[in-house]
């Protein structure tokens, strides 16, 4: 039986102190006796299960006297300075630690030992010469307790009361003796050991009687409570006796005469309670109590031991008082660090290197986290939440689409509801001045249908605000799709108008195209076509919400509309509209050199132009910014339709408003009346009207052609100082009198007498 753990406890408390303190890089210095092998293969399996690893073992020979101990003692104390583990576990004997501590004090070596019970409370080692500069040192020891009444005991030592105590006598005289010529350089014979004078008090020379004298210096000089395990030996004893002897508070009832296995049945079952702590043995006789965890303090030029904990031997758990540490590494209460490798945060894992305690911190992958300390692995983040590389946390991913209180989507509203307000206003100044030369001339009716049309676009940008929607997907391309074809489909009209009238054809010609006039059928014909686009386009390639997962790298969701899985649909519809409006362009050109007062080529010109590189620029950031695709259509829409407004609408609002000084309105819209004819050959009576003339003669000539063409030559020549209320009457006759159309018109170009 013994009243002390298991050595077995012992290193598995050293393990769990140096978990606790994180400490995982460690070395071991044993001896090669019974007692430090068995406790270094002890610790080896409990270092594992605390995930402590061994930079490096070595073994010392047990005794001094071996002939190459010191060689060895050298080579240990060099394999500790030479590696990077600060922390060193020493299972050796008092006088071996001894030697390795004189070693580590001569070449200024600090590391923080760990120490067995057989060397953790010597005070031998405490008070080396240098000791403080050997680091931190921790230790187990065994239970114990101070002794307060053997301590008043050597305060005052005093022989029985008639009685004599030799030892006593001696120690006061070697103690308060005063012995003066002892401590010259000659000291007389009777005089003590310089080690025994060094126990003399230093007021000895003061005392009357040495042995009546007493102090503290035994009770400082010695460890009363290694007394406490004897003490619970003699009551673990003295209560195993009780209960085979039958004892009560007044006497005992058993036998006497027992045999000695008796008593040892009852030793192994007692359990008693002594200095409010419970002691018992279990199945193999050890005690299943705690050790002390103990710190060597300094004090002076020694070190002190200061109990600044316990390990409970029954659960395995350590308890530390952490704020009575000072640390020689930290010199503060910071725990030291000594760790092979730095501890992984939170967000990061191990990724092992050459041994379990050797790794590299390696950062959780974007979708991964983990929330602790040196973990192995990361955690896939839970649905609806991602995270970063190297984050300890998933979060939801924030949306992002064009909100209505953004900057952006606000400009564009604004932009919006500007450009409605200004089609209203451009439509209640054509219906005010609808009769004006410039409004006859721009085609009122027209007009009216490119603003409804410019309208419905304006009206389709604000579908790209706020979250997007299926519907609100599909809604948004279809309103823009058919409105702006809408408008191009009567600007197409205007410039097809100008092209006829204003370039010579063959008769043959001539009747085929101006059969293809039709306002109404083109306009109607033109949107049903585009119409017909955006029904397949819904059919078999319908926009939707974008299905393309977020960037692994962003904590973005874009959420935005796809135009389709293949975007053939949304192609179709764009290149609809571009090859519209390159075609009025180009029939504009080749009308440009008419003067403005009878055409609007030049607005055409530059509102299809401008068009045109406005989508033709807006075909690669879309393809290539797919992120803003919403916005940057948005903006093209917005841009186009204001090169409309600006280019074919406001410059008649001014002309209306300003009043027009050339009254050439009769003579355009008669001769439109002309072309819109069923048979333009077979027109009679036509005339035309000049009203604005000075002069007080009035002129009729009467004369026949067969062709439009002749009509709208022969009126180019006429000059400004023709006389007022002028008219040409032109009835179709036979070829034979083309005659007198020729002598007029030269005659008429000689004179230069009118002009329109």
């Amino acid at each position: 039986m013994r009243t002390i753990p298991s050595d077995k406890h012992q290193t598995k408390a050293v393990a769990t102190i140096m978990h606790h303190f994180g400490w995982n890089w460690v070395g071991v210095v044993y001896g090669d006796d019974e007692y430090g092998s068995a406790a270094f293969q002890s610790f080896l399996g409990d270092a594992e299960a605390n995930s402590v690893c061994l930079a490096y073992q070595e073994a010392l020979p047990s005794y001094l006297d071996h002939s190459h101990s010191l060689q060895h003692i050298k080579r240990v104390a060099e394999q500790i300075r030479s590696s990077d583990a600060q922390v060193v576990l020493l299972i050796l004997k008092v006088e071996l630690v001894e030697v390795l501590f004189q070693e580590m004090i001569r070449t200024n070596t600090s590391r923080t030992w760990i120490a067995s019970d057989s060397w953790s409370k010597s005070r031998v080692l405490a008070h080396m010469e240098g000791i403080n500069k050997v680091g931190d040192i921790l230790g187990l020891t065994f239970v114990s307790e101070k002794s307060e009444s053997f301590d008043n005991y050597l305060k005052n030592l005093t022989a029985t009361p008639g009685g004599y105590n030799r030892f006593i006598e001696e120690y006061k005289n070697l103690r308060f003796n005063c012995s003066s010529e002892c401590f010259s350089s000659k000291p007389p014979s009777y005089c003590p050991t310089p080690d025994l004078l060094r126990i003399k008090s230093a007021n000895a020379c003061t005392f009357k009687d040495p042995q009546e004298e007493n102090d503290d210096f035994l009770v400082k000089g010695l460890d009363t409570s290694e007394t406490f395990l004897h003490k619970v030996a003699v009551r673990a004893t003295a209560n195993a006796l009780k209960k085979l002897l039958k004892c009560n508070s007044s006497s005992c009832l058993g036998e006497i005469n027992f045999p000695p296995w008796k008593l040892l049945k009852e030793l192994k079952k007692v359990k008693f309670e002594f200095d409010n702590q419970n002691f018992y043995f279990d199945e193999n006789g050890d005690f299943l109590s705690f050790y002390d965890l103990v710190m060597w303090e300094q004090d002076g030029h020694h070190r002190r031991f200061q109990k600044i904990g316990k390990y409970h031997v029954l659960d395995g758990k350590i308890k530390i008082d952490i704020e009575n540490i000072i640390w020689f590494s930290t010199a503060n209460t910071t725990i030291p660090q000594y760790r092979c490798s730095e501890r992984c945060a939170p967000g990061s894992v191990k990724k092992i290197l050459n041994v379990y305690c050797c790794y590299n911190c390696t950062p959780c992958l974007e979708g991964t986290f983990t929330d602790a300390w040196d973990l192995h692995t990361c955690k896939a983040c839970p649905n609806g939440t991602w995270s970063l590389k190297g984050w300890d946390q998933c979060m939801p991913r924030s949306e992002s689409y064009l909100r209505w209180k953004d900057t952006h989507p606000i400009i564009m509203i604004a932009a919006t509801v500007f450009g409605i307000l200004l089609l209203f206003v451009t439509f209640i100044v054509f219906l005010v001045y609808r009769d004006s030369p410039p409004m006859k001339r721009a085609e009122v009716r027209l007009s009216c249908i490119m603003m409804a049309g410019l309208s419905v676009s304006f009206a389709s940008v604000i579908c790209f605000m706020g979250k997007p929607s299926v519907h609100l997907c599909r809604a948004r391309q279809v309103m823009y799709a058919l409105g702006f074809t809408l408008c191009v489909s009567c600007v197409l009209v205007k410039a097809y108008r100008t092209f006829l009238a204003f370039l010579p054809f063959g008769q043959l010609t001539c009747r085929r195209l101006n059969k293809l006039y039709k306002p109404t059928v083109i306009v109607v014909v033109i949107t049903a076509l585009q119409g017909i686009i955006c029904l397949l386009w819904l059919i078999f390639d319908s926009p939707d919400i974008d299905p393309t997962p977020p960037s692994p790298q962003s904590m973005i969701k874009l959420i935005q509309c796809s135009e389709g899985p293949t975007y053939i649909g949304f192609g179709f519809m764009l290149v609809y509209i571009a090859l519209l409006a390159l075609v009025g362009f180009l029939l504009a050109v080749k009308v440009r050199k008419v003067p403005q007062e009878f055409s609007e080529t030049g607005y055409i010109i530059f509102s299809m132009l401008m068009y045109l590189f406005v989508w033709v620029c807006f075909i690669p950031v879309y393809i290539t910014n797919n992120q803003n695709a919403s916005p940057v259509q948005a903006s093209a829409i917005l841009v186009s339709t204001y090169g409309i407004i600006f280019c074919h609408f406001l410059p008649k609002c001014y002309e209306a408003l300003r009043g027009s000084k050339t009254d050439t309105l009769e003579s355009i819209l008669r001769r439109w009346r002309v072309i819109s004819s069923q048979k333009v050959d077979l027109v009679t009576d036509i005339d035309i009207h000049i009203p604005e003339m000075n002069t007080s003669s009035v002129t009729s000539n009467r004369f026949s052609i067969t062709s439009t063409t002749s009509i709208l030559k022969s009126l180019e020549t006429l000059s400004e100082d023709s006389p007022t209320d002028s008219e040409v009457i032109i009835t179709p006759v036979s070829n034979k009198k083309m005659h007198a159309y020729t002598k007029l018109g030269t005659k008429l170009r000689r004179r230069r007498s009118i002009s329109i």
